[in-house]
């Protein structure tokens, strides 16, 4: 008898100290919540805004300097064994017309 309230005891005040540290965990888990909020308002998403304007600037100092490349007719590039199930059948899916030659040379330049 005296064994079985001890244990039971025991038992009841192992359930008090866990309910507690349960209840002290919650709160530091909504602390946690608010700082990583803070975090994301104020340092992520500001970060990324600087690096987005980082590579606008940088894209327009290399637009004001790019040249197109000279076209060179080599053997082993532009190889079509098949047209393209697409428009002209010549062109690639995501071409575009200032940066990628088709087999005879760059659009336009004709």
């Amino acid at each position: 008898m005296a064994l079985g309230r001890l244990s039971q005891a025991l038992l009841k005040s192992s359930l008090t100290q866990s309910r507690r540290q349960l209840s002290a965990t919650a709160e530091q888990g909504h602390d946690a919540s608010k700082l990583w909020k803070r975090l994301t308002y104020f340092v992520a998403l500001p970060g990324v805004a600087v690096c987005m304007l980082n590579m606008y600037l940088k894209m327009q100092h290399h637009a004001a300097h790019y040249e197109k490349p000279e076209f060179i007719p080599y053997s082993h590039l532009r190889i079509r064994t098949k047209r393209f199930p697409w428009g002209d059948g010549s062109k690639s899916l995501f071409h575009n017309r200032e940066l990628n030659a088709l087999p005879g040379g760059y659009e336009g330049d004709e």
